[in-house]
């Protein structure tokens, strides 16, 4: 692991979000990570038909999830919605406070760990699907095997 690509530094933001992009759904966790590297690949090759990006090279990946089933989502953020290609979805996630980690494409479930056990150690519950959802943020490198990125819990705290 490059631990200068995954520093698994854990931090709250507050932020929202606005995304045109293309989703699937499929078994979880049984189809999984695969469903989610297939979407994405797919969805580089349309990513220069979304006029609003802010970034092209930036890939949100917004989720919902339980036990036996995944929606996920390959994204770019836009500075506005409208104009969505053929195919794709755009939607907002309204301003709410995460919990973030830095860490790389490669380190993913140990990152996942990591900022689990850290919000419980600050006193932070993950909100589940009250008008928003946790949110995967890539940042690729043409030819690097890893890549930095980054998780976004939406967090309460425990009363």
């Amino acid at each position: 692991m490059n631990q200068a690509v995954a520093t698994f530094t854990c931090e709250t933001i507050t932020t929202s979000f606005q995304f045109v992009g293309v989703s699937t759904t499929a078994n979880f966790p049984n189809a999984f990570p695969e469903a989610a590297i297939n979407l994405q690949l797919d969805f580089e090759s349309r990513v220069h038909e979304i006029r609003e990006s802010k970034k092209r090279d930036v890939i949100f990946s917004p989720y919902m999830c339980n036990n036996f089933v995944a929606t996920y989502f390959s994204c770019v953020e836009v500075s506005e919605i409208k104009d969505v290609p053929e195919g794709m979805i755009g939607f907002s996630l309204p301003k709410v406070r995460y919990a973030k980690i830095q860490c790389s494409n490669q380190t993913i479930g140990e990152g996942y760990e990591r900022l689990f056990t850290w919000m419980a150690e600050k006193g932070f519950s993950q909100i589940h699907l009250n008008n928003t959802m946790p949110v995967e943020i890539f940042y690729p490198e043409d030819d690097m095997h890893e890549f930095k990125a980054e998780i976004l819990i939406p967090i309460g705290e425990n009363k």
